[in-house]
């Protein structure tokens, strides 16, 4: 029995638009979206802003009913048994909310242990557990508010896992956290599974995704447009090259002349600092270079290099509709 399973889950809003005269429109955000989770996986569910990823697992965590479509955690659907569903679930969410600044960590989760109905006598030793699995042994007494923002989302880890919840469902966790306390996040996330945990992850963060998910969903205007591990994905693209050239002010025009050339599948831009990178991907006996910089026209071109397909090449693609 799959931990969680979605079939064809459905969810629209209705929204009104207008100062004077109002219209009302309905808005599709999840259109018939389907995977399931073995247990014990560490499932991705990646797509940009407002892809559908958060209201899909809002449904799934019982905040928001589907519109239509089906989903069930652990064999207890969502609509009918909430009650079930909530007491075997853990939610955590990327940012600062959910936590007493003013009470230490130790008081946080003494508080959301009596909230979650953890028994009293199960308290002291579960928070134990828990603070030394996050890394915050030692630190437990300091008021939250002293607290870097890593230390925080690894403290919200374990207020979710207080009930000792067999599926984690973690909304884009490592969001805004310098290198140092991310790396101490994914060390943390990875322990999880390690414990026979179920985790669905969404993150923007393609090495993130790569490195700790076993299997991963791409989720594009509300459906599912690929599904399967990192390294499957990627081999979506193996067949092809990704062409990086440096530049200085590329334009629109020159981006769009890229797109229609022979052989290319996709075009980016990315801004690192005061450069501009120009991403082409495409197919590998394309030979474009000469092509790519012909149209790039008097633009200041630095360094041109050639590679092989990475996570985040591949989902650039997915999401771009290429």
């Amino acid at each position: 029995m799959p931990a969680v399973e979605a079939v064809d889950l459905r969810r629209s809003f209705r929204t009104h638009s207008g100062a004077i005269r109002r219209t009302r429109k309905d808005v599709e955000a999840v259109k018939g979206v389907t995977f399931s989770i073995e247990p014990g996986e560490l499932f991705g569910l990646l797509g940009p802003n407002g892809a559908g990823k958060t209201t899909t697992i809002k449904m799934l965590i019982t905040l928001l009913l589907p519109t239509s479509g089906t989903a069930r955690v652990l064999g207890h659907d969502v609509v009918d048994d909430v009650r079930e569903v909530r007491r075997r679930i853990g939610y955590v969410f990327g940012g600062d909310r959910g936590l007493y600044e003013r009470l230490s960590a130790l008081d946080n989760l003494r508080y959301f242990s009596e909230l979650y109905g953890v028994a009293p006598r199960e308290q002291k030793q579960r928070i134990g557990e828990l603070l030394e699995l996050v890394g915050l042994t030692g630190r437990e007494k300091e008021r939250v508010e002293g607290y870097s923002r890593g230390m925080r989302q690894r403290l919200h880890i374990a207020r979710g896992l207080l009930h000792d919840p067999d599926v984690i469902f973690l909304d884009e966790p490592s969001i805004g956290i310098d290198p140092v306390g991310a790396r101490e996040l994914r060390a943390t996330i990875g322990a999880l599974t390690a414990q026979g945990k179920t985790v669905l992850l969404t993150t923007h963060y393609m090495f993130e995704a790569d490195e700790l998910c076993d299997r991963i969903a791409v989720i594009r205007s509300g459906e599912i447009v690929a599904e399967g591990t990192p390294q499957q994905l990627k081999q979506g693209v193996a067949g092809g090259r990704v062409l990086e050239v440096e530049t200085y002010g590329v334009s629109d025009d020159a981006v769009t002349a890229i797109g229609g050339l022979a052989g290319v599948r996709s075009v980016g831009v990315e801004e690192r600092g005061q450069l501009q990178v120009l991403l082409v991907q495409c197919d590998a006996a394309a030979e474009i270079t000469q092509s790519v910089l012909a149209r790039l026209g008097d633009v200041r071109v630095g360094r041109v290099a050639t590679r092989e397909p990475t996570l985040e090449d591949a989902y650039v693609e997915l999401v771009s509709g290429s």
